[in-house]
């Protein structure tokens, strides 16, 4: 960041023990950082429901202790935020006027500052620069990526707070410049192009984990067929999570986002299961469904009622309630909460600790932030539990939460910078999200229990939801540590494989034995010699003491079969869907998610002798 330095050295003053007595061991290291030497800006990266608006607090209150600074000027990203900061600011003692209005001037005396929003700011850029003219001033920006999300926004940040004696920038989310960059942050450059935000210190979900600071989450996906029918005519039946077009995909998942689906409704289902068992161990634990729309998000609370027999809270963009509903439910025992996804970013609200992602926004900065709305703990043992569709780019997510990142997303001459489509994500929405997506109408979606992901890993057999393995994941403990989760998830994915492995192997032991009463009927007429005695029990033996197969073979052998079934879709212009169903009726067996690694490896023995005689 900016190393500008201010007049008065207080490196030598001493720290007030009374302020770091409540602060993590993150939050008083870099307590100690700011306070290293003098410096006028400061940008602190923290991975959300870490406690950023407690260490921001902690620093408004030495600085003004210290006479550094006289006033306080927080800006957020939305009107709901403010009054968040306000009731924060005043457990510290520090009166902050969240109601404060452009059109009133100045503020009362009784309070230390303002809590404003970035637009609030954009609408009269020259009112805030005389304020920060007037007295020396600290300004917090939380979230201060918003400040790029237009360019008159930016200019309106740099107007009105360069004057300010101190400014310190929290953010959750990595962010990089684009054509926007943002007021009083340092980018440096990077090999190959583009630039990268320079911090001055970071926290990341890795350390929050091993330091208890955030809930391990726990992702559970499911695919399913879905099958619309494009604006052409044609009929497009596909597996979520299976390789597609980007048309394919977005269609795909719009397709098990629809309310009049088989997908959501059992996923809402299963969401809540989970959120039972959670309540065993957290009585007050919550869940949130992130809508993309307010047609869905009122859909998806009728087949929540349905499902609980209770209406959960709706909250919508346009709602002049919806702050109030946010904080009654916040501090109630109310089991869901429905909301378009714009509620995602800074709402604080502990007890959420299952969440359901229905939304089709696909960009890296939403998803982190919508997941980090379930991650801020409480107590030891909590656990966050997210279900998600089988998309590969939510998967690819879920699998790097908690990989180290820099806070850079690289991008290419001619790419949308993430920041415009975060700002998209995030604007009000009262249009469906397909508004800009090919035209094509949702008819079937079915839904099955695809796998679990936690900790960079897979876990889990694919199945019909409500089965028995379904259950397993839905019954775990929601107090659990990290490492028992861990260890958990592994015996039970265990337990499922074996069982699987039995039943194949009693499976091929019945063939076995069909086939040998067959092939010993054939010898009493044929001269065919018969089958040698005990080969079938070897072969059954065999089988029934086999390994069971990995995950990570059954994902290959998937991804083999999709490959050679793309293949074959480019040769014949069959669609996808079809080729898998014509598989199946040859070969037998479930769809391509529950499938055996015997029944995928059948299928792809079938789609290579189709290729040879040309079938």
């Amino acid at each position: 960041m900016g190393s500008d330095a201010v007049a008065g050295d207080y490196q030598h003053v001493p720290v007030r023990d009374d302020l770091l007595l409540g602060l993590r061991g993150w939050q008083k290291d870099a307590y100690h950082e700011y306070f290293k030497r003098p410096r006028r800006d400061f940008l602190l990266v923290a991975t959300p429901g870490a406690g950023k608006t407690l260490y921001a607090l902690t620093i408004a209150a030495e600085l003004l202790a210290r006479r550094e600074v006289a006033r306080l000027t927080i800006v957020t990203p939305t009107e709901h935020l403010k009054h968040q900061w306000a009731e924060a600011a005043g457990r510290f003692g520090l009166a902050i006027d969240s109601a404060y209005k452009n059109a009133q001037g100045r503020t009362g005396a009784d309070f230390a500052g303002v809590a404003v929003t970035y637009a609030q700011v954009a609408a009269h850029p020259a009112l805030h620069r005389q304020r920060t003219e007037n007295r020396r001033m600290l300004v917090i920006f939380d979230e201060i990526h918003h400040a790029g999300d237009a360019l008159s926004w930016g200019d309106a940040v740099k107007e009105a707070f360069d004057p300010a004696r101190r400014r310190l920038g929290l953010t959750g989310t990595p962010f990089r410049s684009d054509a926007n960059p943002i007021p009083f942050v340092t980018y440096v450059d990077e090999p190959g192009g583009g630039k990268r935000s320079s911090s001055d210190y970071v926290y990341g979900y890795g350390p929050a984990l091993e330091d208890s600071v955030v809930r391990p989450v726990i992702f559970l996906a499911y695919s399913g067929e879905m099958r619309w029918r494009t604006r052409a005519g044609d009929e497009i039946t596909a597996t979520l999570g299976t390789p597609m077009t980007k048309d394919q995909i977005a269609q795909a998942w719009r397709t098990a986002l629809d309310p009049a689906g088989e997908w959501v409704s059992r996923v809402l289902e299963a969401a809540d299961k989970r959120l039972t068992e959670v309540r065993r161990g957290m009585p007050d634990a919550a869940g949130l469904v992130i809508a993309g729309d307010h047609e869905d998000a009122r859909a998806y609370a009728a087949l929540l009622r349905r499902h609980t027999g209770k209406r959960p809270v709706v909250v919508l963009s346009d709602d002049p309630a919806a702050s109030k509903k946010i904080s009654a439910f916040a501090a109630s025992e109310d089991r869901w909460m429905v909301a378009v996804r714009m509620v995602s970013e800074g709402v604080d609200i502990p007890r959420l600790a299952v969440g359901v992602y229905a939304t089709s926004v696909s960009t890296a900065l939403f998803f982190a932030q919508a997941v980090g709305r379930f991650v801020r703990v409480r107590r030891r043992g909590e656990t966050a539990s997210v279900f998600l569709p089988s998309v590969p780019v939510l998967l690819s997510y879920a699998a790097e939460l908690e990989a180290e990142r820099d806070h850079i997303l690289r991008y290419r001459i001619g790419e949308a910078p993430e920041e415009e489509e975060l700002e998209q994500a995030q604007r009000q929405r009262d249009t469906p999200d397909t508004f800009d997506e090919p035209a094509f109408q949702a008819l079937t979606a079915s839904a099955h229990f695809d796998r679990v992901l936690y900790d960079g890993g897979e876990f889990g057999t694919a199945t019909a939801a409500g089965s028995p393995e379904e259950e397993d994941f839905l019954g775990l403990p929601g107090l659990l540590e990290p490492d028992q989760v861990r260890t958990l998830l592994r015996q039970r994915q265990n337990a499922q494989l074996t069982t699987r492995s039995r039943t194949a192997s009693s499976s091929t032991a019945a063939s076995s034995r069909a086939a040998e009463s067959t092939a010993a009927a054939k010898s009493a007429v044929s001269p065919i010699a018969p089958v040698a005695p005990g080969a079938s029990a070897v072969s059954a033996a065999q089988a029934a003491t086999a390994p069971p197969v990995s995950r990570q073979a059954l994902a290959a052998l998937r991804k083999e079969l999709n490959g050679l079934v793309g293949a074959w879709s480019h040769r014949t212009g069959q669609p996808h869907g079809v080729i898998h169903a014509e598989l199946r009726r040859t070969c037998g067996g479930p769809q391509l998610p529950q499938a055996t690694a015997d029944q995928i490896q059948a299928r792809i023995d079938m789609l290579r002798r189709w290729a040879v005689s040309g079938r």
